[in-house]
């Protein structure tokens, strides 16, 4: 057990309980169809990720706006694949991808059994660095909603994780404290780094087989949450 004085528990969204990689694939397989870009997915895939984790990284750090990163990371891996997009085209991909993403609702492995065992013990609460809109539709189309006491994202907070103000403003919304309570996510700098810093307790779920720092509590699969909590 981490800490018998939990009673709040702080789940990212994206890559810890959603299934990110899989939904936007589907995502990509659709507004590539509708717009009729023909492409190979594994090809676009493996040059669109780790840029769009860049750009995720750059809008975390308030280095770029909302629009920029929907519409830089496909700019960016259409001139690296040399695909002659029209500007116009691409404004369009980005603004059907955000409006058809949160249509696919496939969750992480083990997702539903630990969110069952974990609510019947805690209060369950959501931080996300995700765009309010998407993330919403995301917890209500995939069913999972109603297990949470309280949704935190970055648009309402005005900083982003890892900053400590998400989280304190998080803690506020669950009327707890930090003692009180333990993050889960997958990202080490901006879930788990975040969130020790503020002064509460974490679990990186190891989603991206980083090499983990020592002191760090991790798991590979959700349900191994069992073991500490």
């Amino acid at each position: 057990m981490v800490n018998k004085n939990i009673k709040h528990i702080f789940f990212d969204l994206d890559h810890t309980l959603w299934d990110f990689d899989k939904n936007s694939e589907f995502t990509f397989k659709k507004i590539f169809t509708i717009n009729s870009i023909d492409i190979d997915m594994h090809i676009f895939l493996e040059c669109y990720i780790p840029i769009n984790t860049n750009y995720w990284k750059l809008y975390r750090d308030n280095e770029i706006s909302k629009d920029k990163l929907k519409y830089g990371r496909l700019r960016d891996t259409f001139n690296a694949l040399d695909l002659d997009i029209s500007t116009q085209t691409i404004y369009k991909l980005s603004d059907d991808y955000v409006k058809y993403l949160s249509s696919y609702n496939f969750l992480i492995d083990g997702a539903i059994p630990i969110l069952n065992y974990l609510n019947s013990k805690y209060e369950l609460h959501i931080i996300t660095n995700g765009f309010q809109e998407v993330q919403n539709a995301k917890l209500i189309n995939s069913k999972i909603d109603g297990y949470f006491n309280s949704i935190t994202n970055s648009e309402m907070a005005g900083v982003k994780k890892p900053h400590q103000k998400i989280f304190q403003l998080a803690i506020n919304k669950a009327r707890t404290d930090f003692d009180s309570s333990i993050m889960i996510g997958d990202n080490l700098e901006a879930d788990i780094q975040g969130s020790l810093k503020a002064g509460m307790k974490a679990i990186l779920f190891n989603y991206h087989n980083d090499i983990v720092p020592e002191g760090i509590i991790s798991i590979d699969k959700l349900i191994d949450l069992k073991n500490y909590l």
